[in-house]
């Protein structure tokens, strides 16, 4: 490739149409001044140095760097496809152009970007794997109900700030088979997620019980067995119910399902937040989207705290009536899941797979016996004290 075809190279990404939005990245936005600026070498070889190092995120990949941004892009002609509108042939024509350029990107190395550079130096190196972009984005748009487009292509779990939605930096990537015990509950949970995949009817949920028990384990397997079928979960403080409404708004339209979830639920009964998970539980129009459910986990079965002090003192004229508003939010989720503390044997049983699982090796006798010490040290036994005492071990 000469250093014209470079220059022309850089000429075809300035204009950029459809994928404009990645040139806004640092990565996209040095290669593009690489390209295009002809001065002096120490500014190019800069800008070169730049290039290399945004891509320390992708392990120095400029194809895995072009992959992610490529299909997290939020632009026209994926929004309109996922929604199963007719497009403009400028636009198909324009989108098909910029993935073929995108597919040129994926063979380029260090020895042909910097040819004509009047140095005769150590080059940074960068690793580049030829991508056919066109092919795997059909692929992409075929299926756009599984992948998901934007940020939530790129994650299984998300997190708010503010008014972004954000990926969760090393989720919990749990997996259904590392479970012992609460098979049934867990199955309930995974059969409404699947309902919810396959556009029937499926219900916010509310597993509640002792702590410790797996809880938002459960629902964190949920979402890492379901991913691959287009489910994300969303997870709110309960703090941040108050933007609940406009998440929804924000997903109504997306082709992926999505779990709501707020772990740790509970409220007092003045909380503001309250009003807006009820009118999200009882199907509000402005808070609810047909392709989300919630999913709150709580260790009260009734999660407004309310003390008899509160009963004794209030002046509500129809007290009876705000009382039973108050306590009856957790039936208004459409499915409860009760996650009681294990008895001994099932505790054992977890502790036995556990020490399987990490290699200890001690008499099971021994091993039950000092099982039971910790529980006991810990008030009570739960698989969170199981995991606990066999890390004590390792």
């Amino acid at each position: 490739m000469t250093d014209m075809d470079l220059k022309g190279l850089g000429i075809q990404l300035s204009l950029l149409s459809v994928f404009r939005g990645i040139l806004k990245t640092d990565t996209m936005s040095s290669l593009l001044k690489f390209l295009t600026v002809d001065v002096d070498l120490s500014l190019r070889t800069r800008l070169y140095g730049e290039f290399v190092y945004s891509l320390r995120e992708d392990n120095y990949s400029f194809s895995d760097f072009l992959k992610r941004t490529v299909y997290a892009d939020e632009n026209k002609y994926v929004i309109g496809t996922a929604q199963g509108k007719k497009l403009p042939e400028a636009l198909v024509s324009n989108a098909k152009a910029e993935l073929s350029l995108f597919s040129s990107l994926t063979r380029l190395d260090a020895d042909t970007l910097c040819k004509s550079l009047s140095y005769s130096g150590y080059i940074p190196r960068f690793s580049n794997t030829a991508v056919d972009f066109e092919k795997t984005y059909e692929e992409r748009l075929s299926n756009i109900g599984k992948y998901g487009y934007g940020v939530f292509s790129s994650a299984k779990m998300f997190r708010v700030e503010g008014q972004d939605i954000l990926p969760v930096e090393a989720a919990d990537d749990i997996s259904a088979d590392s479970f012992v015990g609460y098979k049934q509950e867990r199955q309930k949970v995974f059969d409404n997620t699947k309902a919810l995949i396959d556009g029937k009817p499926a219900a916010n949920v509310l597993l509640f019980g002792d702590a410790g028990t797996g809880k938002s384990s459960t629902v964190k397997a949920c979402v890492n067995r379901f991913y691959g079928d287009g489910v994300r979960l969303i997870e709110l403080r309960k703090d941040q119910l108050l933007s609940l409404s406009s998440i929804m708004d924000r997903i109504a339209e997306n082709p992926l399902k999505f779990i709501i979830f707020i772990d740790d639920l509970s409220f007092n009964k003045n909380d503001d937040c309250f009003s807006m998970l009820k009118a999200a539980l009882e199907g509000s129009a402005s808070a609810k989207a047909h392709n989300a459910v919630i999913y709150a986990t709580s260790n009260r079965r009734h999660i407004v705290k309310e003390t008899f002090s509160d009963r004794a003192t209030s002046d509500d004229i129809h007290h009876n009536d705000t009382v039973q508003e108050l306590m009856s939010l957790s039936d208004r989720f459409g499915l409860t899941v009760y996650f009681g503390k294990p008895d001994k044997a099932l505790y054992l049983q977890i502790v036995h797979s556990l020490a399987r699982k990490n290699g200890i090796e001690i008499e099971q006798n021994e091993l039950d016996i000092k099982a039971e010490a910790f529980a006991l040290s810990k008030g009570s036994r739960s698989p969170r004290a199981a995991e606990q005492f066999i890390n004590s071990l390792i």
